[in-house]
């Protein structure tokens, strides 16, 4: 049955992905209504070049993690991989946690390869590169390391807890699991964050004044305005808040800044400031944490027997194989929860593009900077419907520019 749902998702992932390869390859040279004058023939056609080979490298990587998922829960490789590790005498709590870092870490390790070719073959080929080897490999180990530190530590507190309280742990790790990623958020700007990249305020007085004017009508305090060195690693080009209460800061890449005129970097931070504004971040957060917690308590009545070991024909049961078999067959189940997801997204993407149009008073800049992202990013403009409501967190940009164009200009006095 499992394998059956398994075989289920790929093929339905796969025929997403040739339908918006099929809708693209069909239109993928037409300017859209609203974009005459501003994308060309040449942009469109490179624009559709770069998103066929992303496609094709995302086919194969898709095919490479299905293949691998099989075979590491459709054949011995687990078994023995669960029998060596529960062989080591160790606590409970740090074996637990040991068996969940390796496996993760390996996952990892086997991702490099197709992380190095989308880096310097993809992304060079089209001139987005801008990384390094050594970055890359630097970069690649302090997130290997970092992972292995933050899933090290949730894992041996959640099985802590799991052992201390037997009958509620699924109360008491959701807690836990709330608390640590508050937690991050939190030191993410000052701790997390700068492992990859160097931050500095923003030296531009005539735009740090426009938008502390822009914050101060939307009612919303900063600590601080930064730039970001993103051109060390790409061209490619974004913004975002960072933080969470007092500690909240925006973030604006450099390439952005220097491809960006003053009205368009700020009709972004205003999208921005509307996601603050109209609470989508503790919108989100709760609903999803409340869907966690009604996972953890499934997951403590699925637990109850180690019937998921041997489902998957285990020779040595545990409840540390029960919990990475559930969380197989969670991400599997998760596949058809992600348009709901994503729906939810894209309506608060709406929601923050009329609250940056209101408070700019300048809907057309907000358009414009769009529009300059499609040019930045080679952003497909010919997404199928199918494809963008299942995997879309954001509208397509064609329907976001032409409901930006349809809003009246009133200016700010």
């Amino acid at each position: 049955m499992i394998l059956g749902l398994a075989v289920v998702v790929l093929l339905a992932e796969q025929m997403l992905e040739r339908l918006n390869r099929r809708h693209l390859e069909l239109h993928g040279l037409e300017i859209p209504e609203g974009f005459a004058g501003v994308v060309d023939a040449a942009l469109l056609a490179k624009t559709r070049e770069y998103t066929l080979a992303k496609m094709e490298f995302s086919t194969w990587v898709n095919l490479a993690n299905a293949a691998g998922l099989l075979v590491f829960f459709f054949t011995p490789v687990w078994d023995l991989c669960n029998t060596l590790i529960l062989s080591w005498k160790l606590p409970a709590w740090l074996q637990g946690s040991v068996y969940f870092v390796v496996l993760a870490s390996a996952a990892s390790l086997l991702s490099l390869p197709f992380s190095w070719y989308q880096t310097f073959k993809l992304e060079a080929r089209f001139g987005f590169n801008t990384q390094t080897f050594g970055l890359w490999i630097t970069d690649a180990l302090k997130a290997l390391l970092l992972s292995a530190v933050l899933l090290g530590l949730l894992s041996a507190g959640g099985l802590w807890l799991v052992a201390r309280f037997p009958q509620t742990w699924w109360l008491w790790v959701w807690s836990f699991f709330f608390g640590f990623s508050l937690f991050l958020m939190v030191i993410s700007p000052y701790v997390l964050e700068p492992l990859f990249n160097k931050f500095k305020p923003v030296d531009r007085p005539e735009l740090t004044k426009a938008i502390s004017a822009l914050l101060a009508r939307a009612g919303i305090r900063v600590s601080r305005v930064f730039e970001s060195d993103a051109s060390r690693r790409s061209r490619h080009t974004n913004a975002y808040f960072s933080g969470i209460g007092p500690v909240k800061r925006i973030v604006l890449f450099d390439t952005l800044l220097e491809k960006n005129t003053v009205p368009e970097l700020l009709a972004v931070l205003a999208h921005e400031a509307g996601h603050w504004k109209k609470k989508h971040l503790f919108k989100t957060l709760a609903w999803m944490e409340s869907l966690a917690l009604a996972g953890f308590y499934v997951a403590h009545q699925v637990l109850q027997a180690p019937w998921i070991s041997r489902i998957f024909g285990l020779g040595h049961p545990s409840f540390l194989a029960d919990v990475i078999g559930l969380l197989f067959v969670a991400s599997l189940l998760g596949f058809f929860l992600e348009p709901a997801v994503n729906y939810l997204s894209r309506q608060h993407e709406r929601e923050a593009d009329g609250f940056a149009a209101e408070l700019t008073g300048e809907p057309q800049a907000l358009a414009a900077a769009l529009i300059s992202l499609v040019k930045d990013n080679l952003s497909n403009l010919h997404p199928h419907p199918w494809y963008a409501a299942f995997h879309f967190s954001h509208p397509p940009l064609v329907e976001r520019v032409r409901r930006l164009q349809s809003l009246p200009i009133r200016r700010q006095r």
